[in-house]
Parts: structure tokens; sequence; C-alpha cells
């Protein structure tokens, strides 16, 4: 099959679901998980901003995380219900560079701030006395921005790498959106030393958050096991449950999206893997930080009293 330049391919076909009886049921669960999603990260960014006692770099970065959240989200959901109301398979290839950019651009954000949010919580337990000192507002600005300006980078990037393939006339992508590793697959040039170049490039921007977040947890559960009382331990580590649970669900389900879409042929794995981690997840993070930290509760609460 004779190659063709990108710019000759009008659109991709996104192989999701085919079955036209299936198709008002995804449509109404994939609305309800989207609805829940933005609402639930947005009640998290206004209890935040509208508590002064949640005014802290904690609950900076995590209203940021909850932004980032309803941006990733956001990303694949609409287009895949508006092909789902359509019955239509197709994305343009503006339209499905751009879903690859804000992709990026957001899951990075996401792995990052986890990065600097367990770097406040290293601060907050190993040195609270200076914790209001080096967690000054300058900082978590500096840190915000750079996790963003590295985010846009990667993001750069990844549409500069995708650009620069051929595609063959068959660009059907087994996915419900335009998945970077699937989408690579497709390109006629595409060989076992670009894999290993995106797989290191992957590595790179992938590994340094996960290994601050090692690095950062290392540190405290060395010094929390320091502490003498059992009551001190728990009330350190409670502190750090939502954190960590967030992390695990992240790191969890992106890697293995990233495994089934790299190593599996089978769609339907690749499918569900990717559904639990770009929508799943998200809309799974507000409930962990709201049910787990008695403070968002009582913002929360005190939100929903001033509404109603």
């Amino acid at each position: 099959m004779e190659p063709q330049n990108l710019t000759r391919i009008p659109e991709f076909s996104l192989l999701f679901s085919e079955d036209p009886d299936l198709q008002p049921i995804l449509f109404g669960l994939f609305l309800s998980i989207y609805l829940i999603t933005v609402l639930g990260n947005l009640l998290i960014i206004l209890a935040v901003t509208s508590d002064p006692h949640l005014h802290t770099p904690m609950y900076f970065f995590l209203s940021n995380l909850s932004l980032a959240d309803i941006g990733f989200i956001s990303t694949t959901v609409p287009k895949m219900l508006a092909n789902l109301q359509t019955h239509s398979k197709s994305i343009s290839y503006t339209g499905c560079l751009t879903q690859v950019a804000f992709l990026v651009v957001f899951g990075c954000l996401d792995s990052l701030l986890l990065a600097v949010m367990a770097y406040d919580r290293l601060v907050a337990i190993c040195h609270p006395l200076h914790y209001p000192i080096i967690m000054n507002p300058h900082l978590c600005a500096f840190l915000f921005l750079l996790s963003l300006s590295i985010s846009l980078l990667d993001s750069l990037a990844h549409c500069l790498v995708v650009s620069q393939f051929t595609f063959c006339t068959d660009a059907e992508i087994p996915n419900f959106f335009c998945d970077p590793p699937q989408l690579l697959k497709l390109a006629c040039d595409y060989t076992a030393t670009t894999a290993i170049f995106i797989f290191l490039f992957a590595a790179v921007f992938g590994g340094l958050p996960v290994s601050g977040i090692l690095y950062s947890y290392t540190r405290i559960v060395s010094s929390v096991l320091q502490v003498p009382s059992a009551s001190g331990k728990h009330k350190a580590f409670s502190t750090c449950g939502s954190h960590l649970s967030v992390v695990c669900l992240f790191y969890g389900t992106g890697l293995g999206a990233y495994c089934s879409s790299v190593v599996s042929h089978v769609p339907g794995t690749v499918t569900v893997a990717s559904v639990i981690y770009t929508v799943v997840t998200p809309m799974l993070n507000p409930f962990i930080y709201s049910l787990r930290n008695k403070d968002i509760k009582r913002a929360l609460q005190r939100l929903l009293t001033i509404t109603a």
C-alpha cells in the first residue's frame, strides 16, 4: 500500500463501538461520567477558593490538579459523545493532532502536580517549622508555572514527532480518541528505532515525576518511623492518604493504558484500559479527596449551605 503524506489524509477513523443498539447506552453512561467529573472537580476548586482556611500550598496545588483533570477528560469525551450521537467514527487530522496536544499537556501536568504535591507533603512532615517559609507563595507559583511549561514542551515535542510521520490510507485508530502510541503504529515509516526513541522520551517525562514522588515518600516514611507515638505516626500518614491514593490510581491506570497501547493487539483491551485512565480516574479524584479529607468536607458543606 502506497503511503501518503499527512496533509493528504483528511481524517482518521476512531473505532470505539459499531453496535447501534449499544451506542445510546454508551452515550448516556459517558455523558453522566463527564458531568459528574466536571461538577466534582469544580466543587473542589470552588471549595478551595471560597474558604480562607484552604488557602495553603497543598490546596493550591489540589485546585490546579482538579482544573487539569477537567481539561484531561474534556480532551477526549466530548468528541466521543459527538461521534456516538451522530453515529460517526471520523476525526479530522487537525482535530486528532489537537487531541494529542491537549491530552499530553493535561496528562503531563497531572503527573507533575502530583510530584509537586508529594514534595509539599515532604516539607510539611519533615520540616514542619520551616514549612511556611519554604512553601511560600512565590515558590508555589514558580512550581506550578514550571510544571505547566514542561507540559507544554512535552506536548510540542509529541506534536512535532507525530507531524513527521506519513500514514497509509487505512488510518483506523482502535480507540475512542487519538491515542499517541496507537496513532504512531499507523505510520508507514514506523520502525523499531522510532519505537525505542518514543519509549525513552516517555520514560524521561514520566520517570522524573515518579522518581520525585518515590524520593519524597521515602523521606516521609523514614521521618514518620522516627515518631515515637502511634497516634503521631497515624496523624502524619493520614495527611498523605488522599494524595497517595490518587498517585496509585493515576500511575497504575496510566501504566496499564500505555502498556496495552504499545503491547496489546486486542482493540477491546486497549479501549478498556484507556477508558479507565482518561475517564474513570479524573472522576474518582474528587471523591477520594472529599471522602478522605475533613477540611474539604467542611468547605464543601459550607459551600453547599451558602448556595442552598
